[in-house]
């Protein structure tokens, strides 16, 4: 059983590929052996669209809070949070659904969930200790953005570029910038900024005292 009443939770937010996963690695490494820590991203958590076609799955938009499975995240970070384990969903990219597969995810005393919208629903961001906002320019997003489509997920060129000028960008500064204002931390430059992460870590090693000290 953990030593803590409850566990510490980050959101790190940011547009597609500001650095968000960088630095939930970062922490990661600059935790203490004892300190375990469980990184969740909010991709994990696109909604379930087996029953609509193929032409339909590419057609939606993805970068809207409404392509989440907000109910599922919230009940599995409480899940979390009472030290329950979870079986977290798996996403299909190439197949734009949900996988019949899931991983079982044991509880930890740090949970970092991150993701482009993580901070745009109250009912998450309720659930939060300290929040984060990655501000990166908006060419190395869009580059950092196409590589990964590119090689990790199977895209061509054109379908990312089509991608990102109608609904990435645009709905980045819809919704994904307008959360800025709800975060107790602000990063610029990505994962490149040490000083910022070593200031964040900084935070939650205080944080794991205090409740340890409950």
């Amino acid at each position: 059983m953990s030593k803590l009443e409850k566990p510490v939770v980050i959101g790190i937010t940011g547009g597609s590929g500001s650095g968000k996963t960088t630095i939930a690695h970062k922490i990661v490494d600059q935790m203490q052996e004892n300190e375990h820590v469980l990184i969740m991203t909010q991709d994990s958590y696109y909604k379930d669209n087996t029953g609509i076609s193929m032409s339909e799955r590419m057609n939606i938009n993805y970068d809207h809070p409404d392509a989440f499975d907000i109910p599922l995240l919230k009940a599995q970070i409480n899940d979390l949070l009472n030290y329950k384990p979870i079986e977290m969903p798996v996403y299909d990219f190439k197949e734009h659904t949900r996988s019949d597969e899931t991983i079982h995810i044991e509880p930890a005393d740090i949970i970092i969930l991150e993701g482009i919208l993580v901070l745009a629903n109250e009912e998450i961001r309720d659930l939060m200790d300290i929040k984060v906002y990655v501000d990166t320019d908006d060419d190395i997003r869009f580059i950092r953005r196409l590589e990964r489509d590119i090689d990790e997920r199977g895209r061509s060129i054109n379908s990312v570029i089509e991608q990102y000028l109608g609904t990435v960008k645009p709905m980045y500064h819809q919704f994904i910038e307008p959360t800025k204002r709800y975060a107790d931390i602000i990063i610029p430059e990505g994962g490149e900024n040490n000083v910022a992460i070593d200031m964040l870590t900084t935070k939650v090693h205080a944080i794991l005292r205090k409740e340890a000290a409950i």
